[in-house]
């Protein structure tokens, strides 16, 4: 029967009385070998309190057992352990070994297990990010896409920024890298991240060798760019939370009950929303909201380089002659006075950013209204190879049809006669086009005529009537005579009709077709 602490307390008072088990046991109403048990754990430093420990079948064979899970560094099987034990002689159960081996190996961890210090952070200093798979939304042509999630972390005020992109790239990087850098309003000493290739191109005896083209990004904005130990927790903890809480809250699951999203501009926005939702709210271990820790974090950043890095803008395109870049096997339209040179062009959600730099030109366009450096200067819906996306404000003046006609060479005058018809104004151009295109016969005597009906009625009045001759299709001698005096009558252009085939001036016999039906209807 197990003794309560006060009787173990009388047995241990009763020894120290008598000096003896024998003398102490009748005192204490037990036997002697339960005193000597008692007295011995006290003096050897054992609680006395705790159940007594028997021996047990295993016990010779423990310092094997201990061999064996130390020379597999904790990793041996219990029942690889029984069977060695059986050829060694043991009788008991698996049972029993298996609970041997589990305490040998708590036992064994114990005294190697890694203890993890509390990182403490200092304002302005570490920025951490790295990447997680997003949901699938529609892409350009509609079919479902890959998406990822660049998702930021800055250590000190637990900022999070998370920007949905189409891939991993080098461009796609840095171009992420600057938005969040813009978002936080400055630059940190240190950037933290995994070992992707577009950051570690190798590693050479376990040291991590930079992207040349990253090393030169962090020049450019002022940070040193790190690689995290791989499978380290200390050091890549932070962003892998971030991944972890963002993924949980904006790709679509059971658990948040999200609806697929119908575009990308709606992952945009979910991400938006996330951002202003966990940077709003107090931090769990800060105990501080993210957004007003920032402000105070802010003060210790470094100043952002004005303009981005090159490789931020994207991938670099040379302008046609036709004022268009290719992307994608894809047309794209740029404004006039760029032809020939180098722009840059990513895609951003579900556009094209054209970005140019306005210094570089021989001369600056007139649409740029004083503006200098590195300007944005097109932006268009991304679209599948063979639909172009033509801006038609980028072709001002142009003399081709909008609608795709094709184009229609303007008036030239090459004789004198010719430059007094086209003084008319646009009504004698348009007249003489229209006319041109529908063979018209005797057209320079026509025009001839339709200046000197102007000199006696003005220039004003034949020009309006050559128009609405090139509208009306009237090219015949004396129409625009007729046409001139009907104005002078009053009449409205209204009042015109075209000439086609539904009306003409011949005499017909449908008047007489009822007529003669009447006529039967009498005679009979």
């Amino acid at each position: 029967m197990k003794k309560s602490d006060r009787e173990i307390m009388e047995i241990l008072e009763a020894f120290d009385a008598t000096g003896s088990a024998h003398s102490a046991a009748p005192l204490a109403g037990v036997d002697a070998k339960t005193v000597r048990r008692y007295v011995a754990a006290r003096d050897a430093g054992a609680p006395v309190t705790g159940p007594g420990r028997r021996p047990r079948m295993l016990d010779g064979f423990l310092p094997k057992i201990e061999e064996w899970v130390d020379r597999s560094s904790g990793k041996v099987r219990a029942d690889v352990v029984h069977e060695r034990l059986v050829s060694l002689g043991f009788e008991g159960t698996e049972r029993t070994t298996r609970r041997a081996v589990a305490r040998v190996k708590a036992a064994w961890r114990a005294g190697r297990q890694r203890t993890y210090r509390p990182w403490i952070t200092e304002p302005g200093l570490w920025l951490q990010f790295d990447w997680g798979e997003g949901p699938k939304v529609p892409g350009p042509d509609g079919t479902l896409r890959r998406t990822w999630l660049f998702c930021a972390w800055l250590a000190f005020s637990r900022f999070r920024v998370v920007i949905p992109v189409w891939d991993q790239t080098l461009p796609t990087l840095i171009t992420c890298l600057d938005a969040t850098l813009r978002r936080l309003g400055g630059v940190p000493t240190y950037v933290l991240t995994d070992n992707p290739k577009t950051v570690s191109i190798d590693h050479v005896a376990g040291v991590p060798v930079r992207h040349p083209q990253i090393v030169e990004v962090g020049r450019h904005y002022g940070m040193g760019v790190h690689t995290c130990v791989p499978f380290d927790p200390e050091s890549k903890g932070g962003t892998e939370s971030t991944v972890k809480i963002a993924k949980a809250d904006v790709v679509p699951t059971d658990a948040n009950l999200r609806s697929d999203y119908a575009s990308f501009a709606e992952l945009e926005a979910a991400c938006e929303a996330f951002m202003g939702k966990v940077n709003q709210r107090r931090h769990r271990e800060s105990a501080r909201i993210p957004a007003e820790a920032l402000a105070e974090e802010r003060a210790r950043l470094h100043v952002l380089p004005s303009a981005p890095h090159t490789m931020a803008l994207g991938q670099t395109r040379m302008v046609n002659t036709d004022q268009t870049v290719r992307f994608g096997s894809v047309r794209y339209s740029t404004p006039p006075g760029l032809v020939g040179a180098e722009v840059w062009v990513r895609a951003a959600g579900m556009e094209l950013v054209v970005i140019a730099d306005l210094d570089a030109l021989p001369r600056v366009p007139d649409w740029a209204g004083g503006r200098s450096g590195l300007v944005e200067v097109a932006r268009h819906q991304l679209s599948t190879p063979g639909t172009p996306r033509i801006d038609l404000s980028h072709y001002p003046d142009h003399p081709q049809d909008p609608a795709g006609a094709p184009r229609l060479l303007r008036p030239r005058a090459r004789n004198s006669a010719e430059r007094d018809f086209l003084a008319l104004g646009d009504g004698a151009q348009a007249w003489l086009i229209e006319a041109s295109a529908a063979g018209t016969v005797r057209i320079r005597a026509k025009m001839a005529a339709a200046v000197e009906l102007a000199a006696l009625v003005g220039t004003e009045a034949v020009d309006a009537a050559l128009g609405i001759a090139a509208a009306a299709g009237r090219f015949a001698e004396g129409d625009l005579a007729t046409i001139v005096d009907h104005h002078a009558s009053g009449a409205t252009a209204a009042d015109l009709v075209i000439a086609d085939e539904t009306y003409s001036i011949q005499p017909g016999t449908t008047s007489w077709a009822g007529f003669t039906t009447t006529r039967k209807e009498h005679t009979r």
